[in-house]
């Protein structure tokens, strides 16, 4: 009897031919999964390339067939030329840190000041009652506005710029800083209070880690204003940075060195905006996990 049940219960084995074709097929499902990856990986790639490229081959490009003036568009490989002289120079290195002093100073300034000013706005209503109509009223002024305000009052050197910097700065990162603080779930601000948690453990374990994305929209946008009036406030008065190298290279009839001027802001802007993005998802790499 117990011979039989073995017998019964023993499973079917397959033959060596069948699992090897088996094996073989996992491979290749394996493997043409990978090469599935790959290509999209790499056309997730090409694709915002193919733009990029189009774009340098029309600048290089409609100068030389004359669909441009090339003495006001210069060909792409000429500019560039100009950029490696203005590198190798050390004109672009000067002006570069002069501009980049000025941003970096006023955005901190701003950052600093922002920030939590717009912690308490967002979360403290007499707080906000109080500041609303001031911030209304410079939140719709623009800065570029009050540019001759700052020379005649800070005069036309650093500080002027700076200033500009700061307020140009301020108002994205205040204004997102408060709808950040404003849209925290308020499951998690009951969940928090009903464990316990003091104020200052509850904006630190809950209200700024929520509020993270949408502050750093705001500073991204404030980087991005930050360089732009400083570039507007150069040209207008200074004896340096990128916005006087563009500007002293148009009146000087320089055209090379003004686009070469333009693509280094551009790269800066690049740069700066890859840095805050790289922070942002190290910050908010819990909403990731979650």
């Amino acid at each position: 009897m117990s011979s039989t049940s073995s017998t019964l219960i023993r499973p079917i084995e397959e033959p060596a031919s069948v699992i090897e074709r088996k094996a073989d097929t996992r491979a290749v499902a394996s493997a043409s999964t990978a090469v599935d990856r790959g290509r999209a990986v790499a056309w997730k790639i090409f694709k915002p390339a193919v733009a990029i490229v189009a774009f340098f081959a029309l600048w290089e490009i409609a100068p030389r067939v004359g669909l441009v003036d090339d003495v006001f568009l210069p060909p792409l490989t000429t500019v560039l030329s100009a950029f490696r002289e203005l590198v190798v120079g050390g004109q672009l290195a000067q002006h570069l840190g002069a501009s980049l002093t000025r941003a970096l100073t006023g955005f901190a300034i701003a950052l600093v000041f922002a920030v939590p000013l717009g912690v308490a706005i967002g979360w403290y209503k007499p707080v906000a009652e109080t500041l609303n109509p001031i911030l209304e009223i410079f939140r719709n002024t623009a800065a570029l506005a009050l540019l001759p305000v700052f020379i005649l009052i800070l005069g036309i050197g650093e500080t002027s710029k700076i200033a500009l910097v700061v307020y140009a700065s301020t108002f994205p990162i205040l204004l997102n800083t408060i709808s950040g603080v404003r849209t925290v779930d308020a499951l998690l601000v009951k969940s928090a209070r009903s464990l316990g948690l003091p104020s200052y453990r509850l904006f630190q374990k809950v209200i700024l880690p929520a509020a993270v994305p949408t502050i750093f929209t705001g500073i991204r946008m404030a980087a991005a204003s930050s360089i732009l009036v400083l570039i507007a406030a150069e040209m207008v008065g200074a004896k340096a940075g990128l916005g006087y190298l563009i500007t002293a290279s148009q009146l000087n009839f320089q055209i090379p060195n003004m686009y070469a001027g333009i693509i280094a802001i551009s790269i800066v802007g690049l740069v700066f905006n890859g840095i805050l993005v790289t922070v942002e998802r190290r910050l908010s790499r819990w909403r990731v996990s979650q």
